[in-house]
């Protein structure tokens, strides 16, 4: 995919973040946070149905919003409320639909989140398979970069860098890699995780579910209170080591440096500090799309094996 095509992507990703009807939390007179009874979550504002459990609806009616005005969740439809931008409607209220029809069909708004978060990765498959082509790609041609590296330390000067990078594009060329190859999933990442978030933020059947234990819509900070405490401990060590083996089996940087070393427990860190204060439904759908790409890059790794021997 060409660089332009690439920034016509983003720009109508970005647009689409402007032009969103955002999640926003239910405030009480005092102006603060009111909580969900059941899930002891902050409950949200702008839900896009109607809430089964009584303390909840009470909850709702006291701080002025009218619940019975939504459409139940069983009878919530993509074109259900009013319009909210296009964010909302191409992604929040089709998302939300989705996971509330195969929902109901399965008996457990989890997995149906679980199915959805898999059929996503197989469709994005042929595109997540390059890039983990060309992170195997990048780690046999790592001594030859590291050599070219060493090579250029010592020169700073603006004919030296020239040579360097003219050397380092020719490896690139032998191993047949492109950096930017596979960008694309990557890029919709961070949509498809906020989407995810809202659907079930704004979707009371989905964060009113349990799962193993564990209350949907509850984030591990406060589910850890709870009797089921040991369910939501396991979620969040399952989210550090499915994220870290996923970033150390992807790391293509030069690992003899400390700092490259150190990125993958970095970058766990920092997702597992966000995780504990997210929806559980959000470390559910995680954990997925990180086994997920786990196994894929095994099959990638063991494929370009076979092939090498062949």
């Amino acid at each position: 995919m060409k660089k332009t095509k690439k920034w016509k992507i983003g720009i109508i990703i970005l647009l689409l973040l402007i032009t969103t009807g955002c999640t926003t939390t239910l405030t009480d007179k005092d102006n603060k946070p009111v909580k969900n009874e059941v899930t002891g979550q902050n409950l949200t504002k702008n839900i896009i149905c109607q809430p089964t459990n009584e303390e909840t609806i009470k909850a709702y009616e006291k701080n002025g919003v009218d619940v019975s005005e939504l459409p139940t969740c069983d009878e919530f439809k993509v074109t259900s409320g009013k319009y909210e931008g296009l964010w909302t409607s191409i992604f929040v209220k089709p998302l939300a639909f989705i996971l509330l029809l195969l929902g109901r069909n399965v008996g457990n708004y989890a997995i149906s989140l679980i199915i959805i978060s898999l059929a996503i990765r197989l469709i994005a498959y042929p595109v997540t398979k390059k890039t983990a082509l060309q992170s195997e790609l990048i780690k046999k041609a790592q001594p030859e970069l590291n050599r070219i590296q060493n090579k250029y330390k010592d020169k700073q000067d603006q004919e030296s860098m020239l040579k360097q990078n003219q050397e380092m594009l020719m490896v690139y060329k032998k191993y047949n890699i492109n950096p930017m190859s596979g960008c694309l999933f990557s890029m919709l990442q961070l949509p498809l995780f906020i989407a995810f978030f809202e659907a079930v933020q704004r979707t009371p059947a989905i964060f009113e579910d349990k799962f193993l234990g564990l209350q949907l819509g509850t984030t591990p900070s406060v589910g850890i209170g709870n009797s089921t405490w040991y369910m939501y401990l396991i979620l969040v060590i399952f989210i550090a080591a499915t994220t870290y083996y996923s970033f150390k089996m992807n790391s293509t940087g030069n690992m003899a440096e400390q700092s490259m070393k150190m990125m993958p427990m970095i970058m766990t860190i920092m997702i597992v500090i966000t995780a504990i204060f997210m929806p559980s439904a959000l470390g559910i759908y995680w954990v997925t799309s990180n086994l997920f790409t786990i196994i894929q890059n095994i099959l990638v790794k063991r494929s370009k094996e076979v092939n090498g021997k062949a």
